[in-house]
């Protein structure tokens, strides 16, 4: 009898320990996780991105550079394609690159801190620690984390899947889903090297940027009424004259060898349609104005992009927004990109920038409904 009851106790201590283990596997994961990802002096990775949402599914070829504290290089390749961007920052600040279009952009922003970027493995690390809903799932060779977004489009798409190899405590892949988990982002890990730091020299924008135009040439100082315009009210009369302005530039043979056609927001906004439609032309340049009014409304802008005969910083007011299929800008009441040959600006009073990134993201050719 006396052994049974041993026994019984024994077993009974087994499971208690077994189970506490269990419990306490995801904090030990996340620890390693967050001591390799996060704490690491500096890191390169290569990475592709394929974007399965708003049309035809696109890929994209992604190289990271980060050295702490605070200097970061993002080069975002569309494969197949001769189209890239650059996100670099500095002690100097943080630029926005199309090389293509000889266009670079200035912020003073705490970029990336504001919202996570997928590709950056510390951001990931942050999405894990803060999520306290996170569900992992431990399989043969990976554990799997089920966790929120904390990225510009985390309304639109809320959910991700990271997937952590056991054996290098690395990532493989992000999964990045909408409110019903389909599939719109997915981002898989080619090489992570983590150690490897850079010196600050290596982040000076001069040397991503300089081209044979731009050689010799002192940069010129940024112009400072883009602030105070592009955070006008309605931002509408500023735009108008800066795109009046760029109508006299030559348009990018990229642009040029494309038919412009009017692009539509498709994101559900209750209480809000479109009420006018206006096509301008001048100085050789199509211009298409989309007002549209109700509980949220706002103005959309859209004309084919120019690319500019030098590349100089021009100062932008706001943060550097990652929509996915390039970087654009966004202030409390703006938002402005290029993709596909079109430049695009919405203005607001009315929409967070969340809503302005979900009116972005859902820009497509056609026709209202």
């Amino acid at each position: 009898m006396g052994n049974r009851i041993v026994k019984w106790l024994v077993l009974l201590c087994t499971i208690l320990l077994l189970s506490a283990c269990g419990t306490d596997s995801q904090e030990k994961v996340l620890k390693k996780v967050n001591g390799k990802w996060a704490e690491t002096n500096g890191y390169e990775l290569n990475a592709t991105m394929e974007i399965k949402a708003g049309g035809d599914p696109k890929k994209y070829d992604v190289t990271v550079w980060h050295t702490k504290p605070d200097f970061y290089r993002v080069e975002v390749v569309e494969s197949g394609k001769d189209v890239s961007q650059m996100i670099v920052r500095n002690a100097d600040g943080v630029f926005v690159v199309t090389p293509t279009l000889n266009k670079m952009y200035k912020f003073q922003s705490d970029w990336p801190k504001k919202n996570s970027q997928a590709y950056l493995i510390g951001a990931l690390a942050e999405d894990l620690a803060q999520d306290k809903n996170l569900v992992m799932k431990e399989e043969d060779k990976a554990y799997i984390f089920e966790a929120a977004t904390r990225n510009s489009y985390k309304n639109s798409m809320p959910h991700q899947v990271i997937t952590v190899d056991k054996k290098t405590m690395l990532p493989t892949s992000v999964v990045i889903m909408n409110d019903v988990k389909e599939e719109q982002i997915r981002i898989t890990f080619k090489n992570i090297k983590l150690g490897v730091q850079h010196a600050a020299k290596e982040y000076a924008v001069e040397q991503f940027t300089e081209t044979d135009e731009t050689k010799g040439k002192q940069a010129a100082p940024p112009e400072k009424d883009n602030k105070d315009n592009k955070d006008s009210k309605d931002g509408k009369e500023s735009k108008n004259n800066q795109s009046g302005n760029e109508g006299e530039k030559a348009v990018s043979a990229e642009a040029g060898n494309k038919e412009f056609q009017t692009h539509y927001p498709v994101v559900n906004l209750e209480n809000t349609k479109m009420v006018d439609e206006k096509v301008i032309r001048e100085s050789g340049m199509e211009r298409v104005i989309l007002t549209f009014d109700g509980d949220k409304p706002f103005t959309v802008m859209q004309q084919p992009v120019t690319k500019e005969t030098a590349m100089l910083p021009v100062s932008s007011p706001g943060d550097p927004v990652d929509l996915g299929f390039t970087i654009g800008a966004i202030t409390d009441t703006s938002i402005s990109w290029e993709k596909d040959g079109v430049e695009f600006f919405v203005a607001s009073s009315k929409l967070t920038r969340e809503e302005m990134v979900e009116v972005a993201t859902s820009m497509t050719v056609g026709s209202m409904k």
